[in-house]
């Protein structure tokens, strides 16, 4: 059994991996010629502003007063230069973002994943194919351009990585601080006759990274006063910087101006999925190289954006964010970027039809070599035969046969079975699927002999099964802070642990004093949990950052949350109620609106089926030797008791598929970054730090994981059933679902069409492999028992 189980493990892996070396192996291929236009250059210096998280229709709409919110940008717009729209790509964060409108092409997911700083592979950029270039701005996105640069030509002057603090009185800074470096650098370089002389060369670049907006958007959203202000300060500071420059080189008429963003940002103040609040960045372009405004009567586009904005007069050019890399490059007349796949928008340029000709030839040689390099790299490592495109409609065709075909008097329970695997499939794509499953769950009762047997524990299925189809139909996003939801969630659980100690104070044994105090304990953690959040708030909203007793409690809160319950009793109900409570207690602290309510509705439907699962067994004629009462969780159970697998053990495999599946995309969609909101993790920290913030949120994600796997021990007990013939029930559910994803990836069209098939596959494939460790966790806290006095146990109970 041990030796199936490790080779089984295995081949999960193997799986798993797989498909890590077929999607997730960087794109980039080395050893193309540098392609670039014969013809002189229209500019000798490019200055490109970048504001991040600046969407579109912030920055071209008017405000309530029909004002301009920049108006110098706005006065480009009519007067001196052209504009539109940067279309960018899913994942919309800063780095892949910079990387598109930089190096031209759009980093795979392989690449984000390994840091914001560090480059997985060299790429070429604009930046190293300048002759000089000066960047200013976060320490996140800098130095990726310069460690990637030949030679030593590519300066970066960065701020200190805490002035990204979300709390923080005025993110503004972030952009002044820019804005003034700037000016000193220009400044100190009128008095450094080495620094002069290099700032007059031609084919040079200056890189204004600007990360106000984006800090004001995530703390207060975009819809706020700070985020507006924000916008305002840049467009001054774009202002005084262009009119610096005109002075500095003596209006000389040969520098180009670029300003636009990396990515946009939601109403709630996140990005990173393709929301057009995301997708839609600003690109206003002005000075040497560029056509002037061009008035028209009428433009074609499919959205009202243009009279919002009143801008209908003005021509508008849209362009992917890929695109913007080759523009560059041709204005100043260096190499297009060696991985570029942007294509030269030809209209922003005011030059000759020759030069336009030549520089779009160009463009196509350079995407022309990349083709050949990669299609000679391919063909080496390939065998002759297999270099053409793969089918799988024959490997498909036989599993539909072989689903289709296991016996007659199977035949009923082979269709719902089917039926409730597409289901699940679905969801991934169609949240109120899990509503639609939850529904007939509810029903399940009253299709079975059940409701006669046991109408209240009926009853509350129902019940309890409705309440949770509700919550795949509230959004995925967009939802605002709502912190009352929070404090109802702590109220009802405090009601919950009110109920549990009169019952406790009822009992006469031994232990029943340690019992309340470890009870006590988790009440009084609940009740800080509540205090903080609600404190927290209040001080971000008074523009006072975190204070510093909120985040030692949060974080001893999530440090205790997992060995509280050790000291609570291992009776069944009671130790998966001590569990609740003590994640509960993280989970608030996590919650910033309904969510909150998701793991209690969760676990009361848990604490149901753990009663029906046993009804269900006696309905059956399986008697059970002890009453849910007086069961224990006991690490060393006799495993010869347990009974043979029935068929109807393969539904209560099933079902917890199917409570994982909720768990995961219940409150939002985990496969997008843009799930997660930012403010969650704002009572642990407000200072930017991505890994400690994503780990923070994994762990909000996987506490309805771990809920629902210890409603699961529960259930294997009382059924009497062998844990590892039920856990291998649930592996072959996985795999069939797992299978079904494996078909369904893409390796064509678009980049999120293609990221989303690759998430589903793995997200199925994590869960096959993860829930081997989730179970190990969820025995650990079952079945683990420590003593608040005396000598600690050191075995399992």
């Amino acid at each position: 059994m041990l030796l199936f189980f490790t080779l089984g493990l295995l081949i999960h892996f193997v799986f798993f991996a797989s498909i890590f070396d077929i999607y997730f192996t960087s794109p980039l291929v080395h050893g193309m010629t540098p392609q670039f236009t014969p013809l002189p250059p229209p500019a000798r210096r490019l200055v490109l502003f970048v504001a991040d998280g600046l969407r579109a229709d912030a920055l071209y709409e008017l405000d309530e007063n029909g004002n301009s919110r920049a108006p110098f940008i706005r006065n480009i717009i009519m007067h001196e230069g052209s504009w539109g729209i940067s279309h960018t790509r899913v994942p919309t964060e800063s780095r892949p973002g910079h990387v598109a409108l930089i190096a031209g092409f759009y980093e795979d997911v392989s690449a984000v994943a390994k840091g914001w700083k560090e480059n997985p592979v060299e790429f070429d950029s604009l930046f190293n194919e300048s002759k000089y270039t000066w960047s200013w701005g976060s320490p996140d996105i800098l130095p990726m351009f310069a460690k990637g640069a030949s030679g030593d030509h590519v300066y970066t002057y960065s701020y200190d990585a805490k002035r990204e603090d979300f709390g923080a009185q005025d993110a503004t800074k972030l952009d002044t601080w820019v804005f003034d470096n700037v000016k000193d650098f220009f400044h100190h370089a009128r008095n450094n006759q080495s620094l002069f002389s290099k700032i007059n060369e031609e084919k040079i670049v200056f890189f204004l990274h600007l990360l106000g907006i984006d800090t004001n958007g995530h703390a207060h959203r975009p819809s706020s006063r700070d985020y507006k202000h924000n916008i305002k300060k840049v467009d001054d500071g774009v202002k005084e910087i262009v009119s610096m420059f005109n002075h500095f080189y003596g209006n000389d008429g040969k520098t180009t101006f670029i300003f636009t963003s990396d990515h946009g940002m939601t109403d709630w103040g996140s990005h990173g999925a393709g929301h057009p609040s995301e997708t839609l960045t600003p690109l206003v372009t002005w000075g040497a190289g560029i056509k002037y405004p061009q008035r028209v009567s009428a433009q074609q586009f499919d959205d009202a954006f243009l009279k919002e904005w009143r801008l209908e007069n003005w021509k508008r050019l849209d362009v992917n964010q890929a695109d913007i890399a080759p523009l560059m490059t041709s204005l100043i007349g260096v190499p297009f970027p060696l991985n570029s796949v942007g294509i030269l928008p030809v209209d922003y340029l005011n030059n000759t039809d020759l030069f336009k000709a030549e520089s779009m030839f160009t463009n196509a040689v350079q995407i022309l070599e990349q083709f050949k390099v990669k299609m000679t790299q391919k063909k080496e490592v390939t065998l002759p035969f297999l270099f053409t495109p793969f089918k799988f409609q024959v490997i498909q065709d036989l599993v539909v046969s072989v689903l289709t075909y296991p016996l007659s008097h199977f035949v009923g329970y082979l269709l719902a079975f089917t039926l409730g695997i597409e289901v699940l499939v679905l969801s991934f794509f169609y949240r109120y699927m899990l509503t639609a499953g939850l529904t007939a769950f509810a029903a399940w009762p009253f299709l079975t002999r059940l409701w006669t047997r046991a109408k209240m524990t009926s009853l509350s299925w129902t019940f309890f099964s409705l309440l949770l189809a509700v919550f795949p139909l509230m959004p995925v996003v967009g939802r605002k802070p709502d912190i009352s939801l929070v404090m109802g969630a702590g109220l009802l659980v405090l009601l919950l642990s009110l109920c549990v100690v009169t019952s406790l104070m009822k009992r006469k044994d031994s232990f029943i004093k340690e019992e309340l105090l470890v009870h006590l304990l988790q009440v009084l953690s609940t009740v800080l949990s509540m205090y903080v959040v609600y404190s927290t708030q209040s001080s971000l909203l008074r523009k006072q950052g975190l204070p510093l007793m909120n985040q030692i409690i949060s974080w001893a809160t999530l440090a205790s949350s997992l060995v509280v319950p050790l000291l609570s009793s291992p009776v069944l109900f009671q130790r998966l109620f001590s569990i609740l409570l003590s994640l509960m207690s993280t989970y608030l602290l996590l919650s910033t609106g309904y969510e909150a309510l998701f793991p209690l509705v969760l676990s009361c439907l848990m604490f149901v089926w753990i009663n029906i699962e046993q009804e269900t067994l006696q309905q059956s004629g399986v008697c059970c030797k002890q009453k849910l009462t007086s069961i224990q969780f006991s690490y060393n159970t006799d495993i010869t008791q347990f009974r043979q697998l029935y068929l109807d053990d393969i539904r209560r495999a099933f079902f917890l598929v199917f409570f994982l599946v909720t768990a995961f995309f219940g409150t939002g969609n985990i496969a997008s970054i843009n799930s997660f909101d930012l403010a969650s993790v704002y009572c642990f920290l407000t200072v930017f730090s991505p890994f400690m913030m994503g780990a923070l949120m994994m762990w909000k994600i996987l506490i309805p994981f771990v809920l629902v796997m210890c409603a699961f021990e529960a259930v294997q007990l009382t059924t009497q059933l062998s844990s590892k013939s039920l856990f291998l029930i649930v592996l072959v559910i996985s795999d069939i679902m797992a299978l079904h994803f494996f078909f369904l990836v893409k390796d064509y069209g678009s980049w999120l069409d293609i990221g989303t098939s690759i998430s589903h596959y793995v997200i199925v494939m994590s869960m096959t492999i993860f829930l081997v460790f989730l179970n190990g966790l969820a025995q650990l806290l079952t079945t683990k028992k420590l003593r608040l006095c005396g000598k600690p146990k050191s075995h399992f109970m």
